[in-house]
């Protein structure tokens, strides 16, 4: 049993890593569940501390990622109509069009990317704002999508780590 929980440890793990990147796979969550795939063998046991600081970093992630375009659009002189435009363009690019059965290119990673930058720039243009400052607006969202993915991706890393360091303990010992 314990060899099956630890090969469905590696995969979560590495799909959580995908997923930080392709949208539709919760790479986070997927990452944390690794570890408590890993603490339910015989072998390896996780301690509460840890296993509750990792929730808690995974949890954090998980909404951060979600507002961190938001604070790029504002962070680079979006307005409100820029935010909103943001706000619609992530959910119509994360969950109408895969809903809807539009995946735009790979599993759907120019619709994460574009919906935000493109909602924002079409919600600054409507509220009247010059083209260079909504452009500017827009590549805040995109600067946002790209920092909340990097932290994303360091936490399937951090992951990883502590997998691989306690397996190859393991099996060493």
């Amino acid at each position: 049993m314990d060899v099956l929980l630890i090969i469905l440890a590696v995969l979560a793990a590495l799909i959580g890593i995908a997923g930080a990147v392709i949208p539709g796979l919760p790479g986070t969550p997927l990452s944390y569940g690794a570890l408590l795939l890993l603490h339910l063998t015989k072998a390896i046991d996780y301690s509460g501390k840890f296993l509750i600081i990792m929730a808690v970093i995974a949890v954090v992630i998980t909404l951060i990622d979600y507002w961190i375009p938001i604070y790029g659009t504002k962070k680079f002189g979006g307005t409100k109509a820029g935010v909103r435009g943001s706000i619609i363009g992530l959910i119509i690019g994360v969950i109408v069009l895969p809903v809807l059965g539009i995946v735009i290119g790979p599993f759907g990673l120019l619709g994460i990317i574009l919906g935000p930058f493109l909602g924002a720039l079409i919600g600054e243009r409507m509220a009247g704002t010059p083209e260079k400052d909504a452009f500017r607006s827009a590549v805040g969202s995109f600067l946002g999508f790209v920092a909340g993915t990097l932290i994303k991706v360091i936490y399937g890393l951090v992951v990883l780590f502590y997998l691989g360091k306690d397996i190859i303990g393991l099996i060493f010992n």
